[in-house]
């Protein structure tokens, strides 16, 4: 499989996880609703939108990169033991979670890969010749 068609199905995974996480977590009231969220949501329309319309641009590829390590980040919070395992629905938390690194990480390592190979990719400038 090509690999900007890996990194936009990886990006698009982690961005319905995302959006599944959020939800759960106002649901269980760690978040507050309401115009709050708008940050999440701004976060995440610009995420899509580096994936669908900036697709194999560098700025694509750093959108990816900012919003995979944003949700990576996200993720460190205070665990999901105990209670909330426990819990109704837990099961589907944590899996999403799960989903989320997994996804996550393999569109950090995919983006990073993609702009590594463009600025391989681009030719050296040279210097002027003095006349």
């Amino acid at each position: 499989m090509k690999h900007n068609v890996m990194l936009t199905i990886a990006s698009l995974l982690s961005i319905l996880f995302m959006t599944f996480h959020l939800t759960d977590d106002v649901v269980r009231e760690m978040e507050p609703g309401g115009v709050s969220n708008m940050v999440g949501v701004l976060i995440l329309v610009v995420w899509l939108y580096g994936t669908l319309v900036l697709a194999e641009r560098r700025s694509g590829y750093v959108i990816i990169l900012l919003g995979s390590l944003l949700a990576v980040v996200h993720m460190r919070g205070a665990g999901v033991g105990g209670e909330i395992a426990k819990s109704s629905g837990g099961f589907f938390f944590v899996w999403t979670l799960i989903a989320l690194g997994v996804t996550t990480i393999f569109s950090v390592i995919l983006s990073a890969r993609g702009l590594w190979s463009m600025q391989r990719s681009q030719p050296l400038a040279r210097a002027p010749r003095a006349g």
